[in-house]
């Protein structure tokens, strides 16, 4: 949703980079570039001068001025100003004292109140609480058949006394769902309420109706981010009429400009609670103001990634594939299940969007086959016990077997198996703490300690012209080159070739000597 919003501040930040010290032209190119950024994102124009105001008023301040590095300063500026119109610090739910907490759920049709209703349960329910989930939108048709199936997805139940398609009233319905709450001793109410197309004197009368009967704890506006200037509009209009203590805001992952959530806590004055990214259930999550600046500024969002994944990933499984790849017996099966616990982050897409910086490739993020990992867990389940076990065995014969078990050919089944073994060689290494590959320490990297075979004169090669530090003494580099024969013949096995093979007259022009200098080396 914030894609361009976020490629017009990037390049704009990227004009400042490499400046020692900001003038006041730059300062004022710099908070128009913003201005404008934040107008194609149809943010409110109140909203955008005030932002634009307190950005140019700490650009001109001490806090840059004696930065030793102005850009990165200004960056952390407009962060801190993004985290304050997005609402400053989190809003958590406030819970009754005593009885039932009760939330009402209030906004136009097509918002997504029904949804967000079950999205809400299930979120409370990993919370450790036990929600109940009321059909009072009796004005839409279906509305309280699509609660029912939303709420069994969630595994919540849903108190439905009326069919609703215009029948019944909610307000009883309301009333008589915090009995039923305190009967079966549900600790949290959440009332779906009735929308309309626009905003109307009797949708605002029926709100305000249910609100009174069961004088809920939280009252939440429901709004469409996607909708832009108008969700400012119908959110006055509900504050005026019915009132609310939070937002919620659904459908962040269109591809809208982003305004409304930007705007709606600065016109309003009510803070941004909670956020839907996605039609599944799993796709909700507290609004953190400060995270979705970071993610706005290119800056990812890792401690949400963090979160996803304590909640996704098996601690007792980790530890055991971090066992497995010290000891070098990371097999295919625990790839396959690695791979398992990260699906359950969600899409791929959406797990690379929260890292740092990736917005600079989002076009191949957003073009990234979900189903890649599919057909990877097909060749891999196409082979026996024994090949994900030992896949060095997997000869040609196998290799087209797996390939025709699958559905693939036989060079990705080539891919796979040669994937993998680089990935568990990087991952071994990683896991040892000897660093990146190709880093001194690194067994079989090459490196010192590695003990990959290489010869002098391929070391010499592959040296030269590098820069490698050689005394300028030529009796000295001799004596260097004597200790080094006499401390690799001692060593088994030799990591670094060298020995009886020695190409001495390669040694010499690697070390900048006389060819005649190859015989003193001998």
């Amino acid at each position: 949703m914030f894609a361009t919003l976020s490629d017009r501040l990037s390049a704009t930040f990227k004009n400042l980079r490499g400046k020692g010290r900001l003038s006041e032209a730059d300062i004022d190119a710099t908070a128009r570039e913003i201005r404008i950024a934040l107008l194609e994102a149809d943010v409110a124009l109140p909203v955008v001068k005030d932002f634009v105001a307190a950005v140019k008023e700490r650009a001109r301040g001490e806090e840059v001025s004696g930065a030793l590095n102005p850009a990165q300063q200004v960056v952390k500026i407009v962060n801190d100003e993004l985290v304050q119109i997005l609402g400053g610090e989190t809003r958590r739910l406030r819970y009754a004292k005593s009885g039932p907490t009760v939330i009402m759920l209030a906004g136009l049709q097509g918002a997504g109140k029904t949804t967000l209703a079950a999205k809400l349960a299930r979120w409370l329910k990993e919370q450790g609480k036990s929600p109940l989930l009321v059909a009072c939108d009796l004005q839409r048709p279906n509305a309280v058949q699509q609660l029912q199936v939303n709420g069994e997805k969630v595994g919540v139940p849903v108190f439905a006394p009326e069919p609703g398609n215009g029948t019944g009233d909610p307000v009883s319905v309301a009333k008589a769902s915090i009995e039923e709450a305190k009967r079966k001793l549900h600790d949290v109410v959440i009332v779906d309420t009735a929308g309309r197309l626009g905003v109307d004197s009797e949708m605002m009368a029926q709100a305000a109706g249910i609100r009174d009967a069961v004088q809920p704890d939280e009252v939440l506006f429901v709004v469409d981010a996607m909708i832009g200037q108008d969700a400012l509009t119908t959110a006055q209009a509900f504050l005026d009429g019915v009132g609310y203590d939070g937002v919620v805001l659904t459908k962040l992952d269109g591809d809208a400009r982003g305004g409304a959530a930007l705007s709606i806590r600065q016109v309003t004055g009510k803070p941004v609670m909670f956020a839907s990214t996605g039609e599944k259930m799993t796709d909700f999550d507290v609004f953190h103001p400060d995270r979705m600046a970071s993610r706005i500024l290119d800056m990812g969002d890792i401690l949400t990634l963090i979160e996803q994944a304590e909640k996704a990933f098996d601690q007792e499984e980790a530890m055991r594939a971090a066992e497995k790849l010290t000891g070098g017996d990371f097999t295919l099966d625990d790839f396959l299940s690695q791979m398992q616990q990260l699906k359950k982050l969600g899409s791929m897409t959406s797990i690379l969007k929260m890292l740092p910086g990736m917005g600079q490739i989002r076009d191949q993020i957003e073009n990234f086959d979900e189903r890649e990992i599919d057909r990877v867990e097909a060749l891999i389940r196409s082979m026996t016990p024994a090949e994900r076990a030992n896949p060095k065995i997997i000869d040609g014969s196998r290799r087209a077997r797996i390939a025709k078990g699958s559905g693939r050919s036989v060079s990705d089944v080539n891919g796979l198996v040669d994937r993998f073994f680089e990935a568990r060689k990087m991952m071994m290494q990683m896991a040892k703490g000897g660093g990146m590959p190709g880093m001194p320490g690194m067994p079989g990297m090459g490196g010192p300690g590695g003990g990959k075979r290489v010869s002098a004169k391929q070391k010499a090669k592959q040296t030269k012209g590098k820069g490698a530090r050689k005394s300028g003494n030529p009796a000295k580099a001799a004596q260097e080159a004597a200790a080094a024969k006499a401390k690799a013949a001692e060593a088994k096995p030799n990591p670094f070739g060298i020995g009886q093979d020695v190409d001495y007259e390669a040694a010499a022009e690697n070390l900048q000597l006389p060819k005649d200098f190859s015989k003193f080396l001998k």
